[in-house]
């Protein structure tokens, strides 16, 4: 407690305690002023204006109030000092001894000032531990820049430049594939990055895809990020207060309900981007300082995409009422943290206010002066309004019924949930059964998958259906392979196999289990690029396809290097394809002289950097009618 009120004069430190505290008052009034404009807000937009503009307020309290204390001339305690010595307490003239309820003894200046000191030394660790927590989200992020992004393809990063036009961005935007990440985020203040996990572009198709990359621009076009390190920095500064984590909950909620509104506006399909956000919900790793897509509470979001909101309107009278039962709590113990305040510093407080408060009044005689100090009675609570805000309407809501609409949404949905547990699944949790709901896995979805004999779980039936996995295509895909699980069917649809490429596949005499075609589509290996290499004289197998096909060995390359005369196998081919021996690099060879080298010799050769400059030099220093050997021999000696 010293080392903080060295060098720092009393009357500042009281002044900075008592700002802290009538915090407490002026933070929950602002917020039941909030809550009470919200309630009243139907546009989600205002809502979002009204939460950052009363965060704003709570920012600039504490200063105006610091301001107007620290310009008060109370008398200097010195921490340490014995108290004051006691004076005489009497009655006021008009009220008599019998009528004054009993307070308690006033505490001395000094023992006042020692707490007010202890509240600011605990409020300045907090603000400590919570920047060195901002401080290692800060490292976490320079980290991830640093080391764990790589820009995405070509074809995408194509996409993404159209869907910046449309949104009419103009800045300089990175789009970066993050494998740390689990849903696409935005990183940077000023050189914005948008972070695309390979997890989210393997799992969601194209247009959901689409529909995730506008949500993350929008938060750049909306200079969101700065809002958010606004609000970490008051969240961190004001952080004892529960007011301010609620209204700063509210700024981020609010404002993914706008980058939604941004994404469908621009896409135009609420459904599909509620199922993205449904696939996302079980990706949820981004740090805080990120602008990440599957923010906030997933369940409202999807209700509110989807137009089922009924309660909203319930939702806003319970928060109206709530609102202005806790802005007059605060106000009445504003009036009396005032009163304290103003006889702690020395301020003089009038007669009137001694009368309007119906407080207990002493008068302390101090020498020739006197200060009234006004004691006030138990001040009523705030904090828990806000924790109940929700809660309450939640309450209210389900103790009421709004006629015959919500009656028969109700019997619907209870007509789902029966089905569902008819169907086997009898412990769905809540999340399960509004993600299955959503994907559209109905009872006789679920009947055509068990009548096949298959058994999946719900999360398995939640990917079969996002992936548009029917019964007739487990069907198709069972005749060509009669032991195909969930995971397999999966992935092969994930990839685009067909029962028509399957049985293509098949007819070419290769092998048609999951993981042969799964790596046969993912390299991009069709019938065609097969027949071609079996019409120059190959039968490759599946494996060899795919070595082939990823070091980019067509059928075109092949005739050229049969053109020069070689007769290479595929593993041949493909060392030399790894080691970069194009057909005029092999022409170039022989037109030096090497007319009779094979497939091993040539990637011998280029791997030592044999080239015909190189054999041009050797020649002009005197060096005649030499073996690959001997070449080989003075380039690794590096004579010239």
């Amino acid at each position: 407690m010293r080392t903080l009120a060295h060098g720092i004069s009393p009357e500042l430190l009281q002044a900075l305690g008592w700002t802290l505290l009538h915090f407490v008052w002026q933070g929950a009034a602002l917020a039941a002023l909030f809550a009470v404009a919200n309630s009243m807000c139907r546009r989600t937009a205002t809502r979002y204006a009204l939460a950052v503009i009363t965060l704003t307020l709570m920012t600039a309290a504490p200063v105006v109030t610091f301001t107007g204390l620290s310009r008060q001339k109370g008398p200097a305690v010195r921490y340490g000092a014995q108290g004051a010595s006691a004076s005489a307490v009497k009655p006021v003239q008009g009220v008599s001894a019998t009528a004054r309820p009993s307070a308690p003894k006033p505490e001395t200046p000094a023992s006042q000032a020692a707490g007010i000191l202890w509240f600011v030394e605990a409020w300045f660790l907090g603000v400590v531990l919570l920047s060195l927590r901002t401080a290692g989200g800060l490292f976490v992020i320079e980290k991830m820049r640093r080391k764990e992004i790589k820009p995405v393809v070509r074809e995408l990063f194509e996409k993404c430049l159209v869907l910046q036009k449309k949104m009419g961005l103009e800045r300089v935007i990175r789009y970066c594939e993050c494998l740390r990440l689990d849903a696409p985020a935005v990183l940077g203040w000023f050189r914005p990055v948008v972070l695309l996990p390979a997890r989210a572009l393997a799992g969601l198709s194209e247009e959901q895809i689409a529909m995730i990359i506008a949500h993350e621009l929008a938060h750049i076009r909306r200079l969101d990020c700065f809002v958010n390190l606004f609000q970490i920095g008051v969240e961190t500064l004001l952080f004892y207060h529960p007011a301010v984590w609620w209204v700063s909950q509210r700024i981020r909620t609010e404002r993914e309900h706008c980058c939604d509104d941004e994404a469908v506006a621009l896409c135009g399909d609420a459904v599909k981007y509620a199922r993205a956000l449904t696939i996302m919900e079980e990706w949820r790793a981004a740090p805080s300082l990120l602008m990440a897509a599957n923010r906030s509470p997933l369940s409202r979001r999807v209700v509110r995409l989807l137009g089922l909101d009924g309660t909203a309107g319930r939702f806003r009278v319970a928060g109206l009422a709530v609102g202005i039962a806790c802005l007059a709590g605060a106000m009445l113990a504003g009036n009396a943290f005032l009163g304290v305040a103003h006889a702690a510093l020395g301020g003089k407080a009038s007669a009137s206010q001694a009368q309007a408060s119906s407080r207990a009044v002493v008068t302390q005689e101090q020498g020739s002066s006197s200060v009234i100090v006004v004691r006030p009675a138990k001040a009523s609570t705030y904090t828990k309004s806000f924790a109940s805000t929700e809660q309450a309407g939640k309450d209210k809501d389900k103790s009421k019924e709004t006629g015959q609409s919500a009656s028969s949404e109700a019997n619907k949905k209870e007509s789902y949930l029966d089905a569902m547990e008819a169907a086997g699944f009898k412990n769905l949790s809540a999340d399960e059964l509004i993600a299955m709901k959503i994907q559209g896995v109905t009872p006789a979805y679920v009947k055509e998958i068990h009548d096949l004999g298959m058994k999946p779980s719900a999360e398995e039936f939640i990917g079969m259906r996002v992936q548009g996995i029917t019964s007739e295509y487990i069907r198709d895909m069972r005749s060509i392979a009669p032991t195909l699980g969930v995971d397999e069917l999966i992935g092969m649809k994930v990839q685009g196999i067909t029962p028509q490429y399957a049985n293509e596949m098949r007819g070419l005499g290769l092998k048609a289990d999951p993981d042969d075609l799964i790596g046969m589509k993912v390299q991009g290996i069709t019938p065609e690029y097969v027949r071609g290499m079996q019409a120059i004289g190959f039968k490759p197998d599946t494996d060899e396809l795919i070595g082939m096909k990823v070091q980019g060995i067509t059928p075109e390359y092949v005739r050229e290097m049969q053109a020069t005369g070689l007769k290479p196998d595929i593993d041949s081919l493909i060392g030399m394809k790894v080691q970069g021996i194009t057909p005029e690099y092999v022409k170039s060879m022989q037109a030096a002289g090497f007319k009779d080298l094979d497939a091993d010799e040539l990637i011998g050769a280029k791997v030592q950097g044999i080239t015909p400059e190189f054999i041009e030099k050797a020649r002009k220093h005197g060096f005649q009618n030499l073996t690959l050997d001997k070449l080989m021999a003075l380039k690794q000696a590096e004579v010239f």
